[in-house]
């Protein structure tokens, strides 16, 4: 059975549920959510359930959220999704799933941050909580998140490409000129640090413009933190970012800086192709 063969409804869950972990199976159950990786179940107020659906390496990344976020989350200014149980595969559904905290909030693609100067110092301070120095055991990034932006340039060079072809760019040799200096800045050279590796707005959460928390920890790694940083470009309202670099710690340089911006750069080209994709039905696309 492929991960395709599986509708996942509330009948499922709440059997899973009643099989290894009875305790929970009668609290009330709703959909909340179908992200790119796992279908988000909310149960009862303070619980939901995440089960894998859309991608084949889903499941490891719940695995890597349920063996190392609950020791990271306590020491977070935001509210995050802490594991709490594990699902492991059965008959009934072949794949692990897990069970985390409830954290409220609108994604912010539907509802970005409004007041900047809050958002810019929750967000540092969030950062500055994060990024501490990993284990040598800690998971590396995948698509190379964490590590040195030359080692992706040509994927972004076949994005940027493409994204041009489809009049997307009005200007592309400017977005390369970005990337081409971020790529040629002197890489990290402190220890690797803990990384969220994937903010982007949908994996961020806001209230009354303001940011109420931080999901999807599935692509959690260490490496470099320019890799996170990129979010003062992607996250904040113009005129925010000034802000979010003075308020971060230890203060980026400004080799950080430039590498971060090329991380803004190929995160901002890949989201344009997702969401054009998403517009016209395409595969891999989100409106």
């Amino acid at each position: 059975m492929t991960h395709t063969e599986i509708e996942v409804t509330a009948e499922l869950v709440r059997g899973l549920l009643r099989d290894q972990h009875p305790d929970l199976a009668d609290r009330p159950l709703r959909l909340g959510a179908r992200g790119w990786d796992n279908q988000l179940w909310r149960l009862g107020d303070d619980l939901a359930v995440r089960l894998p659906w859309a991608t084949e390496d889903a499941d490891e990344l719940l695995r890597k959220e349920h063996a190392w976020l609950p020791a990271l989350a306590p020491r977070l200014p935001l509210p995050v999704p802490v594991p709490q149980r594990l699902g492991e595969p059965s008959t009934r559904f072949p794949r692990p799933w897990i069970v985390t905290t409830w954290v409220p909030g609108e994604p912010a693609d539907r509802a970005p941050v409004t007041r900047g100067a809050e958002a810019a110092d929750v967000l540092a301070a969030f950062l500055t909580a994060l990024h501490r120095p990993a284990p040598d055991e800690a998971p590396a990034g995948r698509f190379g998140r964490g590590g040195s932006l030359a080692g992706s340039s040509s994927g972004f060079a076949r994005q940027l490409a493409l994204a041009t072809e489809m009049g997307l760019i009005p200007d592309p040799d400017a977005v390369r000129a970005v990337w081409d200096d971020a790529a040629a800045a002197p890489d990290w050279a402190g220890p690797a640090v803990w990384l969220h590796g994937d903010l982007h707005p949908a994996n961020v959460l806001t209230a009354d413009g303001a940011f109420r928390g931080v999901i999807d920890f599935g692509d959690l790694c260490a490496g470099d933190p320019a890799c996170d940083l990129a979010a003062a470009w992607i996250l904040l309202p113009d005129g925010a970012a000034d802000r979010f670099h003075a308020a971060y710690r230890p203060a980026p340089d400004a080799a950080t800086l430039r590498r971060a911006r090329g991380w803004a750069v190929g995160r901002a080209v890949s989201g344009i192709l997702i969401g054009e994709a998403g517009v016209r039905g395409r595969p891999g696309g989100k409106p």
